[in-house]
């Protein structure tokens, strides 16, 4: 009985060794699959940055990473679209950390109340945050109504999120902004991190509540993978676009150049690059969604197309045509995963078809010059006809069972002869002792509308 007791207790202790020998294995394993996922955002607050941050949280949900890192630094942009983004990190599944870097970067206006909306926000040193009072487009304090509206989100937001409410009211109503040390001082931000490893490793161990139902997820951030998430390179130029400093330069560019077109109708480059850029300008205002814009791109596109058809000229049409359809190709097929479309394949798609509707026009249009044999006056040109009834210049013929008169063009009529139609003015018949070059055929008709070797054999 000792000896099993001795036995079973050898066992156990082995057992114990093991456990105790493979521990740290298995705890370095779990550390090594820890992983964050950072978006880097260093421009405006804009719908594009939005859907991008919208785009980005979703994938770090799904991707189950430990946390959504947003390293920010932005002097503020539209109210629209930094609400969106704050209502994304609040019914956000996985940990948002806000990281404001690098040094001398700012969290400014809409950037402000975005940091305090994450589970977590840190400052590098040399970074600031506030200064969040709306402004009008013209660069003017707004109103008092919009002031006030912004400070109670801001105060919401904040109280939500445990952070300073004084000071968030204050940067809304006195555009009030703080230093990186002061914000952490005054729980406006948790952290003061003077890099995104060590902003980590000070968020790992706490806990915070995430969505839904405000669940309380404990950070495991210490040492994490970071992975990047990039837009790709669409997604970029459409952000560039979405800037507000480029909105007055597209609106006057857009004027000026459909004043132009009016003043001085003749190719259209006016008018065609008046209605791009008007149409850029009402994205960059936000009075335009992506998509909308990219429909709205994509019919200028294609009746700038059908112009250089229907109208061809210097090729005016297709080169606007082409940079409508480029434009459009960006807005509606933006870089995303399993989603291959870029401008390596946009431009060449757009140039092609830019240069088919310029072979396409220039096909239409000698048609168009081609006389016709069919129909209209070409259908008589060619035909031999007997003058009857001479009368000075002019005289009488029957063709297609009708009288026409007829005037030679040569030499003068003779009543009987047999003449070759070379042409029409107005209802007169021109004609010839010698059939138009090309126009001769052994079916023509005479002045009984009938063919002529068959009236020759009648007469036999």
């Amino acid at each position: 009985m000792h000896r099993r007791l001795e036995g079973l207790a050898g066992a156990v202790v082995m057992a114990a060794l093991v456990l105790l020998a493979f521990a740290p294995t298995a705890a370095h394993a779990r550390e090594g699959d820890r992983r964050v996922l950072v978006h880097t955002v260093h421009e405006a607050i804009t719908p594009v940055a939005a859907d991008d941050v919208k785009t980005g949280l979703a994938e770090a949900e799904a991707g189950g990473y430990q946390a959504y890192v947003l390293a920010l630094d932005t002097p503020g942009g539209l109210d629209s679209a930094m609400r969106e983004i704050v209502q994304e990190f609040l019914a956000a599944e996985v940990p948002v950390i806000v990281y404001v870097s690098p040094a001398g970067a700012r969290a400014a206006s809409a950037g402000a109340v975005i940091t305090f909306a994450a589970h977590m926000a840190a400052m590098a040193p040399g970074t600031t945050i506030g200064a969040a009072t709306p402004v009008t487009g013209e660069g003017q304090t707004a109103s008092t109504k919009v002031i006030n509206d912004a400070a109670a989100y801001a105060q919401s937001v904040a109280q939500l999120r445990g952070r300073d409410v004084g000071f968030a009211r204050a940067a809304v109503v006195d555009g009030a902004s703080l230093p990186a040390e002061e914000a952490v001082r005054r729980h406006v931000v948790d952290l003061l991190a003077g890099s995104l490893p060590q902003a980590l490793a000070d968020a790992d161990g706490r806990t915070v509540a995430v969505a839904p139902g405000e669940r309380p997820v404990r950070l495991a951030t210490a040492g994490a993978t970071v992975e990047s998430y990039e837009p790709g390179v669409l997604r970029t130029v459409l952000g560039w676009l979405a800037n507000p400093a480029l909105t007055y330069l597209l609106l006057t560019i857009g004027t000026l150049a459909i004043i132009y077109e009016l003043a001085s109708p003749g190719v259209g480059a006016g008018g065609a690059v008046g209605g791009i850029c008007l149409l850029l300008a009402l994205f960059s205002l936000a009075l335009l969604p992506v998509n909308v814009t990219g429909l709205l791109l994509l019919g200028l596109a294609l009746a700038l197309f059908a112009a250089e058809v229907l109208a061809p000229g210097i090729g005016m049409f297709a080169v606007a045509g082409t940079a409508a359809l480029v434009l459009s190709g960006v807005f509606l097929f933006p870089d995303a995963p399993g989603l291959s479309t870029g401008l390596s394949l946009l431009i060449p798609v757009a140039v092609v078809v830019g240069l088919a509707s310029v072979v396409a026009g220039r096909f239409a249009l000698r048609i168009r010059k081609t006389p016709s044999t069919t129909t209209g006056a070409g259908q008589w040109i060619g035909q031999q006809v007997t003058v009857e009834g001479v009368d000075g210049e002019h005289g009488r013929t029957r063709l297609g069972g009708a009288w026409w008169q007829v005037r030679s063009t040569a030499a003068p009529l003779v009543e009987g002869s047999r003449t070759w139609v070379t042409g029409l003015d107005g209802l007169t018949l021109l004609v010839d002792t010698e059939p138009a070059h090309g126009h001769a055929s052994p079916g023509t008709t005479d002045n009984r509308g009938g063919d002529t070797h068959a009236y020759e054999e009648k007469e036999r």
